[in-house]
């Protein structure tokens, strides 16, 4: 592959990609500019509706996947997956809503910033399935989650049965939350409300690691929020250019590991991170002892689940197949496990 210049947008992940952003490396045949996202939801939203913005991104994977499931072929994913989280810890309530348990979320408002959100995707599954409480239980209100700023990112009509309601444009769901309007709010940032403890907004799963350490060992998943995409026309030009990509962001990592475990200089406020991320390695064997594993390999049961969900929960026309997202060539690439103990 001849040099190829790609204009990459994405976060700036100071341990997955830290050595792309400084051109501490490069992807092999390729110049990449580095371009930092500090608002990811509005990158999601410019390359959702013209996916020409940049030649690759960290992208949303539900929008990816709504793209796909209607014929919007205009962007192939590669299988770097630089945010996963559990989302456990990101649903928050009203102290006076009368919210104790996940199944009193039956009948009540709950507000998200956006219906089609990786993150929603995974807290109305977990929802639904360890507790009962289906996405038609619950009256949804979208917005601006903290300026009355809201742009839908890629329009969808509400699925059947689902009450999905856009707040009054002079309104905040931060605002709403904390004064009652609202019950509870899901969403992939911590309320200001909480935050600052006024005493009116608290987590609905105030002991959330161990519930998602539970739900780990139950179900395996690690949820997979955010993939990278690359431009089809870019990618039928130049099929090497995922491969490439995929190896340099995978090399990246490994340079982050290797920085987050060295004790001589603390690259984080954590006084035992080498050791904390060999205590990770057993409960992420699935992943080769790796949380944020790259690869469709350590991931397609995490892939299926979540592409799944999308249809049952009336975000994708269809179940979109694994193949139709990522780009074959990348299909069959498999990460080396990791490997080594905390340095003395």
């Amino acid at each position: 592959m001849s040099d190829l210049q790609l204009r990459y947008a994405g976060v700036s992940y100071y341990d997955k990609t830290r050595a792309l952003e400084r051109g501490e490396l490069s992807p092999e045949g390729i110049e990449l500019e580095y371009i930092q996202f500090d608002h990811v939801g509005e990158l999601f939203r410019v390359m959702a509706q013209d996916p020409t913005s940049f030649d690759a991104s960290e992208m949303s994977l539900s929008t990816l996947t709504m793209m796909t499931s209607r014929g919007d072929h205009r962007l192939v994913g590669i299988p770097v997956f630089p945010s996963k989280a559990f989302r456990h810890s990101q649903v928050f309530v009203n102290t006076s809503s009368g919210i104790e348990r996940p199944e009193d979320l039956k009948g009540k408002r709950v507000a998200i910033p956006e219906y089609q959100m990786t993150a929603a995707v995974w807290i109305r599954a977990f929802l639904q399935y360890d507790y009962g409480v289906a996405p038609a239980d619950i009256h949804w209100l979208t917005g601006g989650l903290d300026t009355p700023e809201y742009k839908e990112r890629l329009h969808h009509d509400p699925p059947p049965g689902v009450t999905i309601e856009l707040i009054p444009g002079d309104k905040t769901l931060l605002g709403m939350l904390e004064s009652g309007e609202v019950d509870a709010l899901a969403t992939a940032r911590q309320p200001a409300p909480f935050t600052n403890r006024s005493g009116t907004v608290r987590r609905l799963f105030p002991d959330y690691r161990a519930v998602e350490e539970d739900y780990l060992r139950r179900t395996g998943y690690f949820p997979i929020m955010h993939t990278m995409v690359l431009q089809r026309e870019i990618y039928e030009a130049h099929p090497g250019a995922p491969l490439a990509l995929l190896r340099a962001f995978e090399e990246s990592k490994r340079l982050g590991r290797e920085r987050l475990r060295d004790l001589d200089t603390l690259a984080v406020m954590h006084p035992w991170v080498a050791a904390e991320l060999d205590e990770l390695k057993e409960p992420f064997a699935a992943f080769g002892g790796d949380p944020f594993a790259y690869g469709v390999g350590p991931n397609r049961h995490v892939l299926d689940a979540v592409l799944e969900y999308s249809h049952e929960q009336g975000l994708s026309d269809r179940k979109v197949g694994i193949e139709e997202i990522f780009a074959a060539e990348t299909l069959d690439w498999t990460p080396a496990p990791v490997s080594g103990e905390a340095p003395a």
